[in-house]
């Protein structure tokens, strides 16, 4: 069934998006100006000489190279701990019948709405107790930790759109529950998944907060931690600093608009089916 929508709300959507567009517009215009031209003329007045130095020399100069590899390092282990052992905890607690299951589920979810800013004293000391401050493996594990809940909590909802009549089947058939996991639950779950996976991903790859807090050294940093450092402390290279932060879009947006559609059937398959 098709909703069709009047040209007032389709004229209000358009006006909608031209206006979230339009800071992102002054952002690139920016990164295409010269601090003096900038200092001189104002933000919102059109460049007198458009340049691709700043992209050039955030790149080489600024470290944002290092940084972007810096959150690889740190974004990838991470999300590859969260949908292995989300995916692991969703399929224990639809397939088997235990009284502990629903207390379970709640602390997964009562986790969620735990603010994060809470933890950081918290954090900190476990992280300087378990030795592994100022390591790649402190945001590793804290963020495999933290978002851990959420996608239990998605990939629960998910799991139970699955006849269980596949897994009776699959144990008819003397398969055990880690090859039913890994053969029958797993490609069920790839909408979820990969719903998961995007989410998780932009949100590590822009974390700012665990990046400041377990990391102090800066060849270590995340591409966030790392672009608040260009800023000086009585000047700022604004053209730098905004071409560095465009730079720091792009893995985020690839990964949006290759995973789109199955983020798309993923949340709604999950979320409106039980």
């Amino acid at each position: 069934m098709k909703v069709r929508l009047s040209p007032f709300v389709v004229g209000l959507l358009w006006a909608a998006a031209l206006l979230w567009l339009f800071p992102l517009v002054g952002a690139f215009l920016v990164s295409l100006r010269t601090l003096d031209d900038l200092t001189l003329r104002g933000f919102w007045s059109w460049p007198r000489e458009i340049t691709l130095d700043n992209y050039v020399r955030a790149w080489a100069e600024a470290g944002v190279s290092r940084y972007l590899l810096n959150s690889f390092i740190i974004t990838l282990p991470s999300l590859l701990g969260i949908l292995v052992l989300s995916s692991m905890a969703a399929y224990a607690l639809v397939r088997f019948r235990f009284r502990l299951a629903l207390p379970i589920f709640l602390l997964f979810l009562g986790f969620n709405m735990v603010p994060f800013q809470m933890l950081m004293l918290p954090v900190f000391r476990l992280a300087n107790q378990l030795g592994v401050y100022d390591t790649y493996l402190a945001p590793i594990l804290f963020h495999t930790a933290f978002q851990l809940g959420f996608a239990t909590f998605v990939l629960r909802n998910f799991m139970r759109t699955i006849p269980a009549s596949l897994f009776e089947s699959a144990v008819v058939d003397g398969a055990g529950e880690w090859t039913i996991w890994r053969r029958i639950a797993l490609p069920l779950m790839l909408p979820g998944l990969a719903a998961i996976a995007t989410l998780e991903f932009t949100w590590i790859f822009n974390d700012f907060l665990w990046g400041l807090v377990l990391l102090s050294r800066d060849e270590l940093k995340p591409i966030t931690t790392g672009l608040a450092n260009l800023k000086g402390q009585y000047i700022a290279d604004w053209p730098l600093i905004v071409a560095g932060s465009l730079l720091a879009t792009l893995p985020t947006l690839i990964v949006f608009f290759g995973l789109q559609r199955y983020f798309i059937q993923g949340l709604t398959l999950g979320a409106t089916k039980e």
